[in-house]
């Protein structure tokens, strides 16, 4: 980033500039018969995976792409072919008056200043699960988009899902009971090195490793951390983040939870000889007011199954759930002691061949629906603040060994003030939620 340019989040012209585009687009969306015009912001791993969900329809342009590493503006530069523009500096993208709507799928700890900005600037926002990287964030995240009347869709693309739909109308009918145990968990056997070891370095060249540590603290660069290693490392992400607000998200909708009433993690890096700095085991319980727990485990040291199929299970007292991206299927529970053993239910199978591959296709179709009607999207911004706050809570609880006690409506740890300094953190330099 060029010293000329501040850190602060626009220029005074800047700011005037995209008050007057909110102004033109808080009062109308692009027609029927106009494409919406995006910008990705963060286009490697994640983000070259959505452009090409959102290829996939027609009334949508890419006017640009940005991103800190060279390559990966080439190789989606190529992919996305015509006049696309490209860019390293996020706010270039952010400011330009040809863009409707923002895509962003940066590392974590840049969601919520990105999001927001973008939000300011008067444009609609899709932004990659977790939501945020601090509790706080995602409530400024919310709060901007509702006082700038933009959507902002979050990508937990199960949301879009068909099946998890039905899945979702036959468990709030009540067909297999109360539920009264979710479980889910992230598996993978890294065992021995993990993501391995770096000595510090020289970043590639090209690769501007202030501006992708933004408000981080500053630090030298090591090549197992970016591009695409920091998911490993708790300043930029988690594996809690990660994959359990995936899961998370789908069986609190399943039930109709909002939040958890207390939560209480365990685990360490107990085998993986790395330079991570989240657990290579881990299990988080959630309780929530409804009566039931939900349970995520992340275990990447032992990568056998840990449910009998699917990646969710949700035991009620008629039946047990076992979903997955392209099925569901409904075992019949038994009494047990002192219980009649006859079958209590009927078993259920629901079967969508291909949904998997789809789901974000289908998540950016829903994005670009409710850019031009204005209704709610499927993931909009309040239930992924909701979603991304029990897995922050869950890290919280893992830093400070304790069980929390959570207000979901104040959104404060209400025993322990060590816990609650951590449900945000002072950014570096100029950086700061607009």
């Amino acid at each position: 980033m060029s010293n000329e340019i501040s850190r602060r989040n626009f220029t005074k012209s800047t700011v005037a500039a995209a008050m007057g585009v909110a102004a033109a687009r808080a009062s109308a969306a692009p027609s029927a018969n106009d494409k919406i015009r995006l910008g990705f912001i963060g286009v490697g791993n994640r983000g070259g995976q959505l452009i090409a969900a959102f290829m996939a329809h027609e009334d949508m342009e890419i006017v640009a792409i940005c991103d800190l590493y060279e390559p990966y503006l080439e190789k989606q530069k190529a992919i996305i072919g015509g006049n696309v523009e490209t860019y390293k500096d996020f706010r270039k993208i952010i400011e330009h008056p040809g863009i409707d709507a923002v895509v962003i799928a940066t590392p974590d700890h840049w969601h919520a200043i990105q999001t927001i900005d973008a939000c300011n600037a008067g444009k609609d926002v899709y932004v990659e699960k977790p939501l945020s990287i601090t509790i706080h964030e995602g409530r400024k995240m919310v709060e901007a988009a509702r006082r700038n009347k933009r959507i902002v869709q979050v990508g937990t693309h199960r949301r879009s899902s068909p099946l998890y739909h039905r899945l979702h109308d036959v468990v709030s009918k009540g067909t297999v009971g109360h539920v009264s145990v979710g479980r889910s968990y992230r598996l993978s056997n890294m065992y021995p090195n993990g993501m391995g070891k770096s000595p510090h370095s020289d970043p590639p060249e090209g690769f501007d490793w202030d501006m992708w540590l933004g408000p981080r603290p500053a630090r030298p660069y090591q090549d197992n951390i970016a591009p695409y290693k920091f998911r490993w490392w708790h300043l930029y992400s988690s594996q809690m983040g990660n994959w359990g607000v995936h899961y998370l998200d789908a069986s609190r909708w399943m039930c109709d939870d909002l939040a958890p009433t207390s939560v209480c993690a365990m685990g360490g890096k107990f085998v993986i000889d790395d330079d991570r700095t989240v657990p290579d085991t881990m299990e988080a319980v959630f309780q929530l007011p409804s009566g039931r727990l939900f349970i995520f485990g992340q275990y990447e040291a032992s990568g056998n199954p840990a449910l009998r199929s699917g990646e969710i299970e949700l035991r009620g007292t008629q039946g047990t759930v076992y979903v997955s991206g392209n099925n569901y299927q409904i075992i019949p529970e038994r009494g047990g002691q002192f219980q009649d053993r006859e079958p209590r239910m009927e078993a259920m199978k629901d079967e969508d061949v291909g949904n998997n591959a789809k789901l974000t296709e289908h998540h950016a179709r829903n994005f670009l629906d409710c850019v031009r009607s204005r209704e709610l999207p499927n993931a909009d911004v309040e239930i992924g603040h909701r979603s991304t706050s029990f897995s922050l809570l869950a890290n919280i609880s893992l830093a400070t060994g304790q069980r929390l006690e959570w207000d979901a409506e104040k959104e404060q740890i209400t025993n322990s003030k060590e816990a609650n300094d951590l449900l945000h953190y002072e950014y570096r330099g100029d950086w700061k939620l607009g």
